[in-house]
């Protein structure tokens, strides 16, 4: 009478055995529909790894740039405009991303610390270094100055465009990350001849709004 007991009892544990295969089964599909596919870049933590972007491949997708708005502009002022309009959304963009990465999440309040942020922070991450000065004008306007701004560096103007200036595009970056950061301001490209150098330096011009200053003299100097 044992014997046939003893053969129900194997014949159940071969089916307990089996049920709890299927059921991991199912809880690792499960998990797996719970976890989804693999984060998106824009789920991704930001890095602080240090990237950079071929010179050729810049300067090929910068005179694209320069060439779809030079087919959309009727005057240099308005092409000069509009790459500085293209150069504001990547200032944006950079005032985010270098806050969290090199500040913690915190933004420049006061005049110099922000002017400080755009020379070196800002320059570096573009353009793989310092600007070469920043001097002081009058109480309200600032410039930067690079020896061999890298938008210009390669490019031969047309003389149907006369002083085309395409550092604009700078200027729009300056402008974008001034103006996120509080600090309403009128920003320019221009150029000057620099004694001992074949090309001149291109400058960026920073005019302050009267209510940047005023809230500057508030916080003490």
């Amino acid at each position: 009478p044992s014997q046939p007991k003893a053969l129900g009892v194997t014949s159940r544990n071969k089916n307990a055995t089996k049920a709890l295969r299927g059921c991991h089964t199912v809880s690792s599909v499960m998990t797996q529909r719970q976890q989804g596919p693999p984060a998106s870049i824009v789920d991704r933590p930001l890095t602080k790894g240090r990237s950079e972007v071929s010179l050729s491949a810049f300067s090929f997708l910068f005179s694209e740039i320069v060439q779809y708005h030079r087919t959309r502009a009727s005057s240099i002022r308005e092409l000069e405009h509009k790459l500085e309009e293209a150069g504001q959304g990547v200032g944006t963009r950079m005032l985010e991303v270098l806050s969290y990465r090199e500040k913690g999440n915190r933004r420049e309040i006061r005049l110099q610390g922000i002017l400080q942020f755009i020379n070196t922070n800002v320059w570096r991450c573009l353009f793989g270094k310092s600007a070469d000065s920043l001097e002081i004008y009058n109480d309200d306007e600032y410039v930067l100055s690079d020896r061999s701004l890298l938008v210009n560096r390669f490019i031969s103007v047309p003389k149907d465009l006369g002083d085309l200036n395409c550092a604009a595009f700078v200027a729009g970056v300056v402008k974008g990350v001034l103006e996120d950061a509080g600090f309403s301001a009128e920003v320019s490209a221009y150029y000057t001849m620099a004694e001992g150098q074949a090309r001149p330096r291109t400058n960026i011009l920073m005019k302050f709004a009267p209510e940047v200053l005023e809230r500057e003299q508030r916080l003490g100097v």
